[in-house]
């Protein structure tokens, strides 16, 4: 690095990296909870993809709504409400399944099921639940990326993205998912009420943050225009070439990615064998990974470029997804998901921090949201889809070689789209929109 002066990021950003750290530990709690929870209502891998589906459509049809939201009212009031919003939610979920706890197969049964009678109250519980959170997290991730913009200076962002995504990987994936494995042992339903208040203490420690955290107008005082306004953002992302092959690309790669998720609990349980406790162990991969990826992110992509490491970011995933489509061993699994997750965050320090240094203030929520729209709207698409795969493979192949089927499409779907993206994803075209700023 060419400069070694310790850089400070201010209260208003360790607050709000307070508050990313606890409601994401709560999140890694329940990143247990829940897939367990929908592999004991239901064995069918269609009715948990569709779980997933639920969960992920509101990034198809609710992102470039909540970019306007963003844009036109007080970017902390949304963080807060959300996360008051989710906390109220995930209560109703855990007094249902408090009450539906008893009727629930015991965990040592899940590893040598493959057929069970779908639990229809608890399941449509899950659905909808998906949907409404879906929903809140949709508005407040896209806020929280316009948020960071407004109390960190622009050549700190990067490091201060990696401070957080740091955070966010060790709770969410390497403290939360071994404490959810141990509540879910002790008591299915006890993740779920820890969840809740991790989302009330999140929104007051937002809410203490100091200042003003109202839109940039410009001067329009007139009656929302949803139509126009998502013009605009889609009109600025479009005509900027870089930000929309990124757009595209990340979307075909959330598309695997969503492949091979959709189905994963069954994978592990079934083909791995694995315990809630190691399904939690695995998850401590990605958050090692992850960690690293965000506190070594601004050297790696300092010393070796952008465009390169981008590359890297692209050719790894479809590699990695036909290794995993052969392995027997967790362990192995484990080695693997640590390495891709490491690379991914790469990619996300790159392009989160361009997008944010790059879009104008007024501009930047919807923006942002058409570029997530094409990003993330694809992974609704690539539940069902990784579902949908397995329920027709599994009546012409054995259920074991179908649940690893997924991994061999997203590792063919990755080369292909490896092979579009490579070229045009270079430091010198990155470099020039950031000499732009």
């Amino acid at each position: 690095m060419k400069n070694k002066v310790k850089v400070k990021l201010g209260a208003s950003f360790w607050r709000l990296w307070s508050s990313s750290a606890i409601s994401n530990l709560g999140d890694g709690i329940a990143a247990v909870a829940y897939p367990w929870l929908a592999s004991s209502v239901t064995r069918s891998p269609l009715l948990i993809a569709l779980v997933g589906f639920a969960s992920r459509l509101p990034w198809l049809i609710f992102t470039l709504f909540a970019g306007v939201l963003s844009d036109r009212f007080n970017k902390k009031a949304i963080l807060v409400s959300m996360d008051l919003l989710r906390g109220f939610m995930t209560i109703a979920v855990a007094i249902v399944v408090t009450i539906s706890a008893k009727d629930l197969p015991a965990l040592d049964e899940l590893k040598n099921l493959t057929s069970l009678p779908t639990n229809w109250p608890l399941y449509l519980t899950l659905l909808i639940a998906s949907i409404f959170f879906g929903m809140a997290e949709v508005l407040r991730d896209n806020t929280a990326q316009t948020f960071l913009p407004l109390v960190v200076e622009k050549a700190k962002l990067e490091r201060a993205n990696g401070r957080l995504w740091s955070a966010e990987s060790l709770t969410n994936t390497f403290i939360g998912p071994p404490i959810g494995s141990f509540l879910v042992a002790v008591a299915i339903f006890l993740p779920f009420w820890i969840d809740a208040a991790s989302f009330f203490i999140a929104a007051g420690v937002i809410a203490s943050i100091k200042g003003s955290f109202a839109p940039v107008t410009e001067g329009k005082t007139e009656k929302i225009n949803f139509k126009s306004e998502i013009r605009e953002g889609f009109a600025w992302l479009w005509s900027h070439s870089l930000f929309r092959t990124l757009a595209i690309v990340l979307g075909c790669m959330n598309f695997t990615g969503a492949l091979v998720g959709a189905t994963f609990i069954l994978f592990a349980q079934e083909v791995l064998q694995t315990s809630v406790q190691v399904f939690a162990i695995l998850g401590t991969a990605g958050a090692i990974g992850g960690l690293l990826g965000s506190t070594l992110g601004d050297r790696v992509s300092a010393k070796f470029g952008s465009g390169p490491t981008l590359r890297l970011a692209l050719i790894s995933a479809p590699l990695i997804n036909f290794v995993i489509a052969f392995i027997t061993s967790w362990q192995v699994l484990w080695i693997l998901t640590a390495i891709e997750m490491f690379i991914a965050v790469l990619w996300n320090l790159i392009t989160v921090s361009l997008r944010q240094s790059t879009i104008p203030t007024h501009l930047f929520g919807r923006v942002n949201s058409v570029y997530r729209f094409f990003a993330w709207g694809s992974i609704p698409l690539g539940v069902i889809a990784g579902g949908a795969i397995v329920r027709i493979a599994e009546e012409f192949i054995s259920r074991d070689s179908a649940l690893r089927l997924n991994y061999l499409v997203a590792a063919l779907i990755g080369g292909l789209i490896f092979a579009f993206a490579a070229p045009l994803l270079t430091t010198a075209r990155i470099e020039a929109v950031r000499g732009d700023i």
